[in-house]
């Protein structure tokens, strides 16, 4: 049996493929290193994951994660994986920016993007991650993402500069005050997350022209920081993976059109198109 795995920082989209190629999907929560240590992700696994199905009969695992860039950050989730599945011959991490590209390109040279919880982008060679301009990640940059449309509202709503009806609504849903959200944001784990909570208002809200300049602000720092930088952008057409991105995909199409780019493949999750990928290799 083989297991796919992409895997965000809000949660894990699991398949397992079984022999004659059926398939079994299973969701836990995200496993981004930089938020979560291997004992956890360990945890997690055995309590949420492994009891649905013989941990044991898995041969391979292919796990793309966000925060998987680095060695040393894929480790932490390759040895949770091995404690997890301690019969399986081959367990592959990697960044889900190559999930991504794989889901939207197959074996095609192009370029790729994220916009989700976070927001990534890269070129694709056809096999791997060619060029990647890092986002520097919810603090300094992923511009375009969840979270960082969600720090916009969320900003706006402790500033009171919502209009006064998406304000009172804001208000009535998350029914937190300044303290509690500072309280959130520096003393627990994973604000990323939750600052894109708030893009589900957004979500909600999205045909409001306070929203949509909000969402088309985001774009365009998106373009400018990221997508542009990269030699010859124009001559690519803009594939995209997440959930803002295709909740969002008019205002990003219109966005991509103004720098001089076409929209291409644009869809809300990678799973089904990456595991089409592995049971064709």
């Amino acid at each position: 049996m083989k297991l796919i795995a992409d895997s965000g920082s809000t949660k894990t989209d699991w398949v397992l493929i079984i022999e004659n190629q059926e398939q079994r999907k299973f969701h836990t929560v995200g496993y981004n290193p930089y938020f979560i240590d291997t004992e956890q992700i360990f945890i997690s696994l055995t309590e949420n994951l492994t009891p649905n199905f013989n941990a044991l009969s898995v041969d391979e695992i292919w796990f793309y994660g966000a925060g998987c860039s680095t060695k040393e950050k894929r480790e932490i989730v390759e040895r949770a994986l091995f404690r997890a599945f301690p019969q399986t011959s081959k367990i592959y991490v990697d960044h889900d920016l190559l999930a991504s590209a794989r889901a939207l390109l197959g074996d095609e040279k192009g370029f790729a993007a994220i916009l989700g919880t976070g927001a990534n982008t890269c070129m694709y060679d056809g096999t791997k991650v060619d060029l990647n301009i890092d986002s520097l990640g919810y603090l300094l940059g992923d511009e375009g993402s969840g979270s960082y449309i969600g720090r916009k509202l969320v900003r706006d709503y402790m500033r009171k500069l919502m209009p006064s009806d998406l304000y009172e609504d804001f208000k009535l849903t998350f029914q937190m005050n300044n303290e509690q959200i500072f309280e959130i944001l520096f003393n627990t784990p994973s604000p990323n997350r939750f600052l894109a909570s708030f893009a589900k208002f957004a979500d909600k809200h999205k045909h409001s022209e306070y929203i949509r300049s909000k969402v088309r602000d985001s774009f365009n720092d998106f373009f400018k920081n990221l997508v542009s930088r990269y030699p010859d952008y124009k001559n690519y057409k803009l594939n995209c993976v997440g959930s803002i991105g295709f909740i969002f995909k008019d205002i990003l199409a219109d966005t991509a059109e103004l720098w001089g780019m076409c929209i291409g493949k644009v869809i809300q999750s990678p799973i089904d198109s990456l595991v089409d990928y592995h049971i064709c290799k």
